[in-house]
């Protein structure tokens, strides 16, 4: 734990500064909340029937992009969150010494810096690089990429990778991971503002990756809601899109992915299985946002709420991937593994197209609100794009922090990202002119409103995102022009971060939405 000595010799020193703050200005407290596996359309604000007033609420005193971007895939957004650059220069952030994460720099200023939740990056079979090794004071959560709610038990190896600090974590009886680690979130900041620290905290949610993991009264909210289907839920979540001005009226639902069947054509007993699994991941995430209310309503006892900046995101878009490994199970208690595929996650990505590990749309559009007030007006919206390299040269300047050159005597990369402070203080003027994307052979480049974009083994596709965000009118017939000067800065900035070139991408297979495809390439 430090002192508040430490805090005011790093200030002395200059360390840090806080450059944008006057002397009568205590320094922000941060909170990054990070959810893992949403799709673009499930919470309230963003055209969703889940109940979610928390997060509701965050948006209402706050502001919403709708126009932000992760990178489709869960360890690859934290790396780029975490450092401002991109996930190809950092080797997913503990295995180079050429980046600072942003609890370091928070860690460097004084703050208590707190994780709870999920890690997966670095050598985390190994526990290399852990998040106390990386500037976090205090971690509780699990080291992996997915765990069962209910026991901690990593999904993939079956071990136990729950940690508190560095000392393994024996799961208590009555636990529930969602709940779990809102409850150290919200004993770490408690003692860090008892202490008079300001705090960092990232809040890394499991929920709602599979399994589905959910007590029962929460799935029986949900049990009649999708008897509609998902071809009826694609279309009821499209028109309120629409209708709050979420998406234009110009662009197109896109078709039903051509794996999905339509809804009409199933019979009653895959019916009603099958709303039982939209039911079960409708419930985590209703779970989720009550988590969120807690957290806030605890700021508010803490008389910090004010001086408190909360982003709220997803890590990727929704996933497609089949894990039923008990299909004999229905969803919710710990010995159940299931999951919802593609036709559900069709409709929790809408009106876009493709999933988690795609760069189209639907694979890296998210939900990003962000509230701090006396700062960002009430009720704001944004079409001004944003990337998830943003948040960390946002959250230096909001905090008057600055970048270090070096970091543990190792010269480190220039931050990536742009700051969205004119965003936040709404500043029309903001323009971001290029963004960059390559997972695994994926990839695009989007340059004003224009978006190149392939999937792995395939060629390039041109839209105009401003007349066509769903992606559903391919122009590279039309511009062949423009589609060479684009494909030349996706190679050029390939060539830079060390991303996978187009050429080498296009003799790769193509990605697969089978499970053990999957399973094997993870």
């Amino acid at each position: 734990m430090k002192s508040h000595l430490l805090y005011i010799a790093f200030l002395l020193l200059g360390i840090v500064t806080f450059g944008c703050l006057s002397q009568e200005q205590a320094p922000p407290n941060v909170i990054i909340i990070l959810v893992d596996d949403l799709g673009y359309s499930d919470i309230g604000t963003y055209g969703g029937e889940i109940s979610t007033p928390n997060l509701d609420r965050l948006a209402k005193q706050g502001l919403k992009f709708t126009q932000f971007y992760n990178t489709a895939k869960c360890t690859e957004t934290r790396a780029q969150l975490l450092t401002g650059l991109y996930h190809q220069q950092t080797d997913n952030v503990t295995r180079s010494d050429n980046n600072v994460t942003l609890a370091e720099v928070f860690n460097q200023a004084g703050y208590e810096t707190i994780l709870s939740g999920k890690w997966h990056l670095g050598n985390w079979l190994e526990e290399t690089g852990t998040p106390t090794d990386r500037g976090f004071d205090h971690f509780f959560g699990f080291l992996g990429g997915t765990i069962n709610y209910y026991t901690g038990e990593d999904w993939g190896t079956g071990r136990n990778l729950m940690r508190r600090d560095t000392a393994v974590y024996q799961v208590p009886d009555n636990f529930y991971s969602t709940d779990a680690f809102t409850n150290y979130a919200m004993e770490q900041i408690s003692s860090a503002n008892g202490n008079n620290h300001p705090f960092f905290l990232y809040l890394a949610h499991n929920a709602p990756h599979f399994p589905l993991h959910v007590m029962s009264g929460e799935i029986d909210k949900y049990r009649a809601t999708y008897s509609i289907g998902w071809d009826s839920l694609r279309q009821q979540r499209y028109e309120q899109m629409k209708s709050t001005g979420l998406i234009r009226e110009n662009w197109a639902l896109t078709e039903r992915d051509s794996l999905v069947p339509a809804w009409k054509s199933l019979d009653e007993e895959r019916r009603q299985e099958e709303q039982l699994l939209m039911a079960a991941y409708a419930g985590m995430v209703d779970r989720l946002d009550q988590q969120v209310g807690r957290l806030m309503d605890n700021l508010e006892e803490l008389g910090v709420a004010e001086n408190t900046i909360i982003m709220f995101l997803s890590d990727n878009g929704a996933c497609p991937y089949d894990f039923n490994r008990t299909p004999n199970l229905p969803p919710g208690p710990e010995q159940a593994a299931r999951s919802y595929d593609t036709e559900w996650a069709n409709a929790s990505n809408t009106p876009f197209r493709k999933y988690k590990q795609w760069i189209h749309e639907g694979g890296i559009a998210t939900p990003m609100i962000v509230r701090w007030p006396g700062t960002i007006a009430p009720g704001s919206v944004t079409r001004q794009p944003g990337h998830v390299l943003d948040v960390m040269p946002t959250l230096l300047e909001a905090a008057g922090l600055s970048y270090p050159e070096s970091f543990r005597g190792n010269k480190i990369l220039p931050m990536e990202g742009q700051s969205l402070m004119s965003v936040w203080t709404g500043n029309s003027e903001f323009f971001r002119d290029t963004m960059f994307w390559e997972f695994r052979g994926s990839r695009a480049v989007r340059n004003g409103a224009w978006k190149l974009v392939a999937e792995r083994g395939g060629p390039w596709e041109l839209y105009n995102l401003d007349e066509d965000r769903t992606e559903t009118t391919d122009l590279r017939v039309k511009h062949p022009g423009r589609v060479s000067r684009m494909a030349r800065m996706y190679d050029r900035w390939a060539d830079r971060v060390g991303a996978v070139p187009n050429r080498r991408a296009r003799e790769m297979r193509k990605n697969s939405q089978d499970r053990y495809l999957y399973e094997f390439e993870k």
